[in-house]
Formats: C-alpha cells, structure tokens, sequence
C-alpha cells in the first residue's frame, strides 16, 4: 500500500508511515521543492519505505516552457496554478537555473538527473504527453547523472514554500 503526501507539507505522511502498513510513499520533489529530504526521506529509508517523486517538473516550471508569457486554454487547471502571483515567481526562478543546464541537456533532463542523484529516490513519474518527452525522459536515467558541483549548485536553489489560495 502506499501514500501520497500534502503539497509542500510532506512531513503530514509521517505518522502514516510510522504504522508499518506502508510499503511507498509519493511526495513532490524537484530541484525547487526539496523539503522531502529533511524528514520524510529518512524516515522512509529507516522505515524500507519506496520513495516516488512526483511532479519533477513543478507543474511544467522545470521544462523550460514556463515563462512570464505563458496562458493557458481557458478550463485547463493550469490556469488556477499559474496564477500572476506564482507564474511570475516561478518564471523568474526557471530564468535562474537557464544559465546552469550543461551544453547537450535539456531543463528537463537536468531536473529529473537532479531527482535521480538523490538515493532515497526510489523512482519518479513524469508526466509526458508526447513520445519524444518519453524518450528523452528515458534517457535521464542511464545512470549518468550531473557533476557534483552542479548537483549541489542545484541544492541552492530550493525553496520554501507554503500552501496559498492558489496551489493545488
């Protein structure tokens, strides 16, 4: 059996997980949503608990396709995410990172190798609606991962965040 834990509160699982009725856990964690590591990551690895990353991309952020510009469909829940108010901030947040992506590699395949140096990671899920994002989301897991001094130049840029009328 397994759970999915709070946006941006993934210490809310923790007494859940303490029951021993858990075998997975799913949390959201990306290179700007890193509070997973501080209690909920150990506990997992202490407790043999499956960690799944989920929304690596921060809800398309991490893509590199998020900008100041960026509008969506009218009915695409997108729309109530990316209110000015967080559209604005995490587009100025992905502009950070643009400089730090090595020649050859996506924002993309930055963000999941990101999420794949972590060992408490047991795997991610990536939302991918074209095959080209399937395969070259594929390719971010031969083992490769980033250089150490871009993995923790990465690190930096966490953030802390708390639920708002807007987050979903």
């Amino acid at each position: 059996m397994g759970i999915s834990v709070n946006r941006w509160e993934p210490e809310n699982g923790i007494e859940a997980l303490k029951t021993g009725l858990i075998d997975a856990v799913q949390a959201i964690y990306n290179i700007f949503d890193q509070a997973p590591e501080d209690l909920l990551f150990p506990l997992c690895k202490d407790l043999d608990i499956a960690v799944i990353a989920r929304v690596p991309f921060d809800e398309g952020t991490l893509t590199g396709n998020i900008t100041r510009e960026t509008t969506f469909p009218k009915g695409d829940w997108r729309s109530t995410n990316f209110v000015p108010e967080n559209l604005n901030a995490s587009a100025d947040k992905a502009d950070l990172l643009r400089r730090l992506i090595p020649e050859g590699m996506t924002m993309a395949e930055m963000a999941l190798r990101f999420i794949l140096m972590n060992s408490d990671v047991s795997t991610i899920i990536p939302g991918m609606r074209k095959q080209r994002n399937v395969m070259s989301n594929l390719g971010a897991s031969d083992g490769q991962g980033l250089a150490k001094e871009l993995y923790e130049e990465l690190g930096k840029h966490r953030c802390v965040r708390k639920p708002t009328s807007w987050s979903q």
